[in-house]
């Protein structure tokens, strides 16, 4: 078959050369502008078949930013921050949760575990509950206010509806009249009435501002007020509520050195005498001794006896506390991260 003299093979095999070689120079101006710094090698073509992905066409398909602008940016705050706590930002053992200072008097735990000093968690309560009377007051009196409204919505709700029915009433025996008396009057209001439900544009046709705007809805109203203090303050670590009476009173032993009292507030096992710093830690709730886990299963728990008191306890008398945190790693989550919001 031949098509203005020439076969169609000849025109297949021309074909076929010719994109052979577009291949070949798409190939060598890739290569040539890689070898001048243009263009990363993890971009070139390797093969006469592979073509750059679509991806790395379209717009954002690479970082705007390259590496050094990037390690730039990060040291003037772009991006997430993130820096290794060490040692004297972590709270030792001991310590006070609310004043992050070493506990010189009484020490009481809470039953989430937490350690505070017992004047610091007391004022933190008192001052707490003079805060949650006062927001309790202020939510009484807004919500005293919009029962006063829906009580006064519902009587001008109810005075309109009497007022209606004596209209209605006072209208049908006066229609009557008028039928009776044989007036025209009525097809004139019958017109009246017509036109306003057509012509909307006329005054007549208006929605009535007093009807209109005087609805009142009583749950958007309680929705729009802010949520109800709570009966109790939390908790200054777990949040949870906390009372007077659910304070346990703790003895902590310190470390004695050269007769110094509270010795940098290194805090020991009532039982071992070993140092505790990021074990976990075990307080009687009936005796207050705190003591190692490893020691308390090893001598209280089998008997169910304080080794130090020698008083029963039962195992709701047992509280786990929060253990003491470290620079290493293997005490907790020793990293802090911070995410300044960017414009890329």
């Amino acid at each position: 078959m031949c098509y203005r003299g020439v076969r169609v093979e000849q025109i297949k095999e021309i074909r076929s050369v010719g994109s052979h070689i577009t291949r070949l120079a798409t190939r060598n101006s890739r290569l040539t502008t890689a070898s001048r710094g243009r263009l990363p090698s993890k971009l070139l073509v390797h093969d006469d078949n592979t073509t750059m992905t679509r991806k790395s066409k379209q717009p954002g398909g690479h970082n705007p930013l390259t590496y050094a602008e990037t390690k730039r940016l990060k040291s003037s705050g772009y991006g997430t921050q993130s820096t290794r706590l060490t040692s004297q930002s972590m709270l030792p053992f001991g310590h006070c949760c609310l004043s992050l200072s070493q506990i010189e008097g009484d020490a009481v735990a809470t039953p989430s575990g937490h350690i505070y000093s017992r004047e610091t968690i007391v004022q933190y309560l008192l001052t707490k509950n003079r805060e949650l009377k006062e927001q309790k007051a202020e939510y009484d009196r807004k919500r005293l206010q919009v029962e006063n409204r829906r009580a006064e919505w519902e009587e001008k709700q109810q005075k309109k509806s009497q007022q209606s029915f004596r209209s209605k009433d006072q209208g049908a025996i006066s229609n009557a009249l008028v039928l009776k008396d044989g007036g025209g009057g009525g097809q004139e209001a019958k017109t009246e009435n017509s036109l306003s439900h057509v012509s909307y544009w006329l005054s007549s046709s208006q929605p009535d501002a007093s009807a209109a705007g005087d609805g009142f809805d009583y749950e958007k109203e309680i929705m729009a007020l802010p949520s109800p203090p709570p009966g109790r303050p939390p908790s200054p670590m777990s949040g949870e509520p906390l009372k007077l009476k659910q304070l346990i009173p703790i003895h902590l032993v310190y470390e004695q050195d050269e007769g110094i009292s509270n010795n940098g507030g290194r805090v020991l096992c009532s039982v071992s005498q070993k140092r505790i710093t990021t074990q976990e830690t075990i307080a009687i709730k009936s005796s207050g001794q705190v003591m190692l886990a490893s020691v308390f299963n090893e001598l209280a728990k089998p008997t169910m006896t304080c080794p130090v008191t020698g008083k029963k306890f039962k195992d709701k008398d047992v509280i786990k506390l929060i253990k003491g945190k470290s620079g290493f790693a293997a005490s907790g989550n020793v990293e802090a991260k911070k995410y300044n919001p960017t414009l890329t």
